[in-house]
């Protein structure tokens, strides 16, 4: 991960600064596999939570449903390991170029949290899973895993 350059004295968080974070403090994240370019998942951010990724390493999000910090793969044990943190051009939108270990970055047990297709051959439009599960998520989670980040 590219380490921030040493700011000058009392502009310790000039770099952060420069994220545009929305009205309730949050901007979203993109996280892509580092080696294979794929679009891996999508999810909020805060100040704090950039902080914790740029101090450890791996990815910490912000779960607007449990309005608190998760620290992807606490309860999964797929931890992202971030080696490049980028900043979109408007200062609104983040991308993490991460490892992701164990190969599963959604909580339905899939390699990526984008899965679904828009099938245009039928009469009508349909969502349709493209992608495998690679483990169940009952036995990641111990229990079924409420839906959204």
């Amino acid at each position: 991960m590219t380490a921030p350059a040493q700011p000058a004295p009392g502009t310790a968080e000039d770099w952060l600064d420069a994220l545009r974070f929305d009205d309730q403090g949050l901007i979203p994240a993109i996280a892509q596999d580092a080696q294979t370019g794929t679009v891996l998942m999508m999810a909020w951010m805060n100040a704090e939570a950039v902080r914790e990724t740029v101090r450890t390493g791996r990815a910490v999000y912000f779960s607007r449903s449990r309005a608190r910090l998760w620290r992807k793969g606490e309860e999964s044990g797929h931890v992202q390991q971030v080696h490049d943190i980028r900043l979109d051009c408007d200062g609104d939108v983040l991308l993490l170029k991460i490892t992701q270990v164990g190969g599963i970055a959604c909580h339905t047990g899939r390699e990526r949290c984008f899965y679904r297709g828009l099938d245009l051959s039928g009469a009508r439009p349909a969502w349709v899973a493209q992608d495998p599960v690679l483990k169940d998520p009952e036995s990641i989670y111990g229990h079924p895993h409420p839906h959204g980040h």
